[in-house]
């Protein structure tokens, strides 16, 4: 790993053993983009990949010179209006209506380890020799503005970390109404553009499309970054597959109005933009103030998409999520909220939580409707008291019992947001987002907090935080039920009205680090109705989040499938529950419902008692059986090998550091009669491993796995002479190798 830089040719070269990030300093101070791609040697002039030529009715940079136009120039962060008509990285109204800026070349500090990005989450380091950072300072002489350009590389992995800081140094204030953390021009456009998009309930679906000269994006300006689209987009080459082939991943550690977005001009060059999202914001700048971006992560890898998310998910598992937490195995739990919605006592949680340790079940989890007059979703939120006609002793006598049962109690907040039939509505109908004069909108009965206010932040934490410190409470799900809607805060005046989205995102990271300090061993999942809110952001204050609310395992095969092109599996809340199904009333077999949910933290979300016993003992078999693996499941390489989004068949494995253990997750979701004959090609094993299949107990060689593949042929390749209940609909396996070498 290297950051080196040449005076000569006034050249960054940022290289470690698997890439090379090569920028250099143009004829007029700016940022110029050479190459981001595969590693290569090392020289000190790398002037050769700065290529200008004369166009016809193209503006120049220098009165008299054709040879400088920033329209035809690959660039770090471009601006628009100085000869350069892409979509800017930056804009800054100044107070004669000027949005022109120069940024120039001033210097630079290269330093070892990664330095933290105050009041924002970021990647990390716990070491200094893990990565190296280079911050490089341009001013605009006319405002005074100073842009800091900040990129780590890490010593490990085709990884670039970016974000940028901008400063007011000059005598007026400033108006920053575009503050990209990322600008990244590419030669080409060569390209297949992939998002993670969908609704409520049926999240991150993968959709891909060609690069075509023009704009493709995709954003959120809800607040939140949205059930609709994901702060993730990757760009790879056609021929790129899974396993081959070059792949761009570009990922924002952020969780509010985003914008991600390839801009192909009639040239055929590239330009990715990713950030917050420029429609109404406005960040006002006095003198000496400062703003910082959100963290953007780049991710290089020339071994097609698998390698890019492998990169990504040690990554985001090891240097982003934090704490207690990180790097232990998660708790099995049991959620009572599809079980028994607002209809509960404390006898009736009791029962459940008992028959729930009876199967193995580490953590049960007391969902809505426990607090203030919540009976129904009209009334309460914002109201963090137990209520006493449900609960007579409170949180802190329910957790008592719960642990006498020798489990571990969790509970659930949702403290965002507020209802008017509440008494903290009632004390201050001041502290929702609404505008004056206007109609405030609901979503389901509710209002969202002014979070851009510390007095409101204060509020809420000092609630929350008298019940974690009193209880014996062991986890928290943190949900968020609604998008922003009339974004403006009475507390603030007109001209900073359009800070009013970031800061309230500012407000949610400040609450959650604070409750993060004061009690470091209480697991958080995130949650926005379900996968509203699944992104980098939140990672590193909870380290798993509830990926869907949309609980079906054939649904969750693409929620999760998608899911993992960026995230790790240890992040993804999946859990067993009830059939019918309660978002789209389909009957799936007990043991498929299992075999989805072990690819992530493992739960159920039903009532273990209203099974039969024959059901019971297979849920004790299943937690038996993540108990044994969760380990590798939650914490070994992710592979996915057949896609939902392609065919009737979804494939996915894990595979232990070591390459000593594997499991295999087959799924089939709808039954064909007269199938042919199956196998599938597993990845990542040891070709000399000899491995056992725990099921069937036969051998083969790792290499055998790979390059013939695993058969998984069943009764279906043939017909089934009679019905044995064997085959159906929605099936499953899930196989365990093991090497006995």
């Amino acid at each position: 790993m290297s950051i080196t830089f040449s005076e000569s040719t006034k050249t960054f070269h940022l290289y470690n053993q698997e890439i090379s990030y090569i920028m250099t300093v143009l004829p007029n101070g700016h940022m110029g983009q050479l190459f981001f791609g595969k590693r290569v040697h090392h020289r000190e002039d790398f002037s050769y990949l700065y290529e200008t030529a004369f166009r016809p009715m193209t503006s120049y940079v220098y009165e008299g010179d054709r040879s400088l136009s920033l329209e035809h120039v690959k660039q770090e962060y471009g601006v628009y209006g100085t000869t350069d008509y892409r979509r800017p990285a930056i804009e800054i109204l100044q107070t004669d209506g000027s949005r022109i800026c120069d940024f120039r070349y001033q210097r630079h500090v290269i330093s070892k380890g990664k330095p933290s990005l105050p009041g924002l989450p970021a990647t990390y380091t716990e070491n200094e020799d893990e990565a190296e950072t280079l911050c490089i300072t341009l001013e605009d002489e006319v405002t005074g503005a100073v842009l800091e350009l900040l990129y780590t590389i890490f010593a490990r992995g085709g990884i670039l970390a970016r974000s940028a800081r901008i400063t007011n140094l000059g005598k007026e204030s400033l108006h920053l109404t575009t503050a990209m953390s990322l600008c990244m021009d590419l030669p080409d456009c060569d390209y297949e553009w992939l998002q993670f998009s969908g609704a409520w309930a049926r999240e991150r679906h993968l959709k891909v499309r060609r690069l075509e000269q023009g704009i493709l994006a995709v954003d959120s300006r809800r607040g939140n970054s949205s059930h609709e689209h994901n702060p993730f987009i990757v760009l790879k080459r056609p021929d790129a597959s899974e396993f081959q082939g070059e792949v761009i991943g570009f990922s924002l550690i952020y969780s509010g109005n985003f914008l991600a977005q390839a801009e192909v001009d009639t040239h055929d060059t590239t330009r990715v933009l990713m950030g917050i999202h420029p429609m109404g914001f406005d960040w006002l700048l006095e003198k000496g103030e400062s703003f910082q971006t959100p963290e953007a992560v780049m991710v290089y890898s020339g071994h097609g998409l698998n390698g890019m998310s492998q990169t990504f998910h040690r990554l985001y598992r090891k240097r982003l999520a934090r704490g207690y937490w990180r790097d232990r195995a998660r708790p099995i739990l049991n959620n009572n909220w599809e079980a028994t919605y607002f209809d509960f006592t404390e006898d009736r949680l009791v029962e459940i939580a008992g028959k729930a340790k009876e199967c193995g079940v580490e953590l049960f989890v007391l969902d809505d409707g426990w607090f203030g007059e919540r009976s129904n979703d009209h009334a309460g939120l914002g109201d963090w008291v137990a209520n006493p006609k449900r609960l007579s002793r409170g949180i802190t006598g329910l957790a008592e019992r719960i642990e006498g049962l020798g489990m571990k109690f969790g509970l659930w907040f949702e403290p965002e947001m507020v209802n008017k039939d509440s008494d903290l509505y009632r004390k201050h109908p001041d502290w929702i987002l609404s505008t004056p004069g206007r109609t405030a909108s609901h979503g389901r009965n509710q209002y969202v907090l002014d979070f851009s206010r510390k007095e409101v932040v204060d509020c809420i934490y000092g609630m929350m935080a008298k019940i974690l410190g009193e209880a014996k409470v062991s986890y928290v799900k943190w949900d968020m039920n609604r998008s922003i809607t009339e974004c403006y805060s009475t507390a603030l005046p007109p001209e900073r009205q359009g800070e009013v989205f970031h800061r309230y995102i500012l407000g949610v990271y400040d609450l959650y680090d604070r409750l993060n300090r004061n009690f470091p061993e209480v697991l958080f999942e995130s949650c926005a109705s379900g996968g509203g809110r699944f992104d980098p952001g939140i990672l590193y204050y909870a380290p798993q989040g509830w990926a869907s609310d949309d609980s079906d395992a054939v649904e969750r095969l693409k929620i999760q499938y998608g899911t993992s092109f960026a995230y790790p599996i240890s992040s993804i809340g999946s859990h067993v529950s009830v059939t019918p199904n309660h978002q789209v009333f389909r009957n799936t077999p007990l043991h498929t419902r299992a075999n989805v949910a072990y690819f992530g933290t493992f739960g159920y979300e039903l009532d273990l008692n209203k099974l039969t016993e024959e059901e019971q003992e297979t849920v004790k078999e299943q937690i038996a059986f993540m108990k044994e693996y969760r380990e590798l499941l939650q914490s070994g390489t992710f592979y996915r090998l057949l896609s939902p989004f392609e065919g009737n068949i979804t494939c996915w494995m894990v595979v232990n550091e070591a390459q000593t253990e594997a499991v295999v997750g087959w799924y089939r979701t709808l039954s064909h009669v007269n199938m042919p004959y199956t196998r599938v090609r597993l990845h990542g094993l040891n070709p000399d491993f000899c491995y056992e299949d725990q099921n069937s107990r036969k051998s083969y060689y790792g290499d055998e796995l790979m390059n013939i593949g695993l058969i998984t042929s069943d009764g279906l390749s043939g017909q089934v002479e009679e019905n044995t209940g064997e085959y159906g609909d929605f099936d499953s396996r899930v196989y365990v190798l093991k090497a006995i070498r």
